[in-house]
């Protein structure tokens, strides 16, 4: 296990030291990408995107309702999910702006994707993913590290003290990936959470209203077609799957990556998104399932930056970060969730240990 606040250099072995580090210059770096043309929007490609996605969802709901009542609705169930995590990433899109420059416009396109389309709070997300973005893999400010049900570093065991928390805790290097099929869920319920929690600042209304609209149209829809044992079988499949490909999305982008801890952010803004993230070794297979989400690095660094632009981007960060002393993580796609459970067992393991230590202590006392 790696941290920031001690511990392993994340740089690795044989990098530049830190002074070369230091060098890296946010500003530098923006006004190359900027002189490349690579902030530069893409309305013709996101015009085709949206409208392949729409037609897409929209002929999978039909395949739906003209199997009709059968098991194979099993299979629809399957191609839906990848329907939503795909709609999903364009509202992810709208929500940087990389579609519009606008905050109206791309809140128009984010709540149709999430709210409407796939019943995901987009008021509760942005906030969410905006933290996420200022303090990616912050053990105490990150929320993508503080919702979730295993732990990250060896001193948050006391956060898991039930039975059930406990046994995640001991086996969380496979159960991280049992426990994402229930994000799905998740992901739904959290604009209600967010907003009895006083978290959803703007257009509260209307964000629950079509939430509410979306639950009420999807179940209908279902329970329409299907008897009430295929329509829940259908909805586990359904969800459970969709949860699974949006916490794969996401996963390799920093988990098993340095963390650190602390009241107070001590990196700087490109140390901190450079460090902390995984890029996958680009291909068009990992570019379309991962929505750009692949090239994380250069997203982190520049979230407004089109996802077309990102592979374009790629080579000329790849340079910025070695020349500079700053590490650049590229992996296989395999590799990285290999890394996120080997370093999940890691954490466990230190659990173990000290769970140990603690109960040798305790017979001493005695």
């Amino acid at each position: 296990m790696t941290r920031l606040n001690g511990g392993a250099d994340p740089r690795g072995a044989g990098s530049p030291g830190p002074a070369e580090a230091e060098a890296a210059d946010y500003e530098e770096v923006t006004r190359l990408v900027k002189a490349a043309g690579l902030m530069d929007q893409q309305p013709v490609y996101y015009v085709y995107k949206i409208a392949f996605n729409l037609l897409l969802l929209t002929a999978a709901w039909a395949l739906f309702a003209w199997i009709g009542d059968s098991w194979w609705q099993l299979a629809t169930a399957v191609l839906l999910a990848f329907c939503f995590a795909q709609t999903d990433l364009l509202g992810h899109d709208a929500g940087h702006r990389q579609i519009f420059r606008t905050r109206k416009a791309s809140d128009v396109v984010g709540y149709l994707h999430g709210n409407l389309l796939t019943g995901v709070s987009f008021g509760w997300w942005v906030g969410h993913h905006t933290r996420h973005h200022n303090f990616p893999n912050h053990l105490s400010l990150d929320p993508d590290i503080t919702r979730r049900q295993v732990i990250f570093s060896s001193t948050h065991r006391g956060k898991r003290t039930g039975p059930a928390g406990r046994f995640i805790v001991r086996h969380q290097a496979w159960m991280f990936y049992v426990l994402i099929m229930m994000e799905g869920l998740r992901l739904h319920l959290s604009g209600y959470v967010a907003a009895r929690k006083g978290a959803l600042k703007r257009y509260k209304a209307a964000d629950l209203g079509l939430l509410s609209l979306h639950l009420v149209c999807y179940f209908a829809a279902v329970f329409w077609v299907l008897p009430p044992g295929k329509a829940l079988a259908f909805i586990v499949v359904h969800q459970a799957l969709f949860g699974f490909y949006m916490g794969l999305l996401f996963a390799p982008n920093h988990k098993g990556l340095p963390v650190r801890d602390g009241a107070k952010e001590e990196l700087d803004w490109i140390t901190r998104q450079v460090v902390t993230s995984r890029n996958l070794l680009p291909s068009r297979i990992t570019h379309f399932f991962y929505g750009g989400l692949n090239y994380q690095i250069e997203h982190h660094l520049f979230p407004s930056m089109p996802r077309r632009n990102l592979h374009r981007a790629q080579p000329l960060i790849k340079e910025y970060c070695l020349s500079h002393g700053l590490p650049y993580v590229e992996v296989r796609l395999v590799r990285s969730y290999l890394d996120v459970a080997d370093y999940l067992d890691d954490v466990s393991q230190e659990v173990r240990d000290l769970d140990e230590r603690d109960s040798v202590l305790a017979r001493v006392h005695r």
